[in-house]
């Protein structure tokens, strides 16, 4: 029961986060060289790998989605801090809060997720 609570936590941290990047690209990053391309990417990896966390019930997806938020989230800190390919953020929208949240609960969630070997869902 905790595995199939924690694989929909972290599928919807996925998808939440590729919904965010789609939204974000539809209002300004689709006009960037490098962070456009790499916002639908990360929409398209976001939407992939939650069904994958869903559906195969292997070690793989998970660090997968692990991977996911945390590189995430890396790039995010990199806006912040000294710029990525040019885009310099302030955390000061919505979209903003909603990415740190889904992408912190892939990690959060995937953590325990990857760790957690009882029962027969593995």
């Amino acid at each position: 029961m905790i595995r199939w609570l924690l694989r929909a936590v972290v599928a919807a941290g996925l998808l939440g986060s590729a919904w965010v990047h789609y939204v974000v690209w539809q209002d300004w990053a689709s006009e960037t060289e490098v962070v456009g391309p790499l916002f639908l990417v990360n929409v398209v990896a976001g939407v992939v790998i939650a069904i994958a966390v869903l559906v195969w019930h292997h070690w793989l997806p998970v660090l997968a989605a692990i991977g996911f938020g945390v590189a995430t989230l890396a790039a995010y800190v990199l806006s912040l801090t000294t710029g990525f390919f040019g885009v310099t953020e302030q955390f000061t929208t919505q979209a903003e809060t909603w990415g740190l949240i889904t992408e912190a609960a892939c990690v959060v969630f995937g953590i325990p997720l990857l760790f957690n070997r009882e029962g027969t869902d593995r």
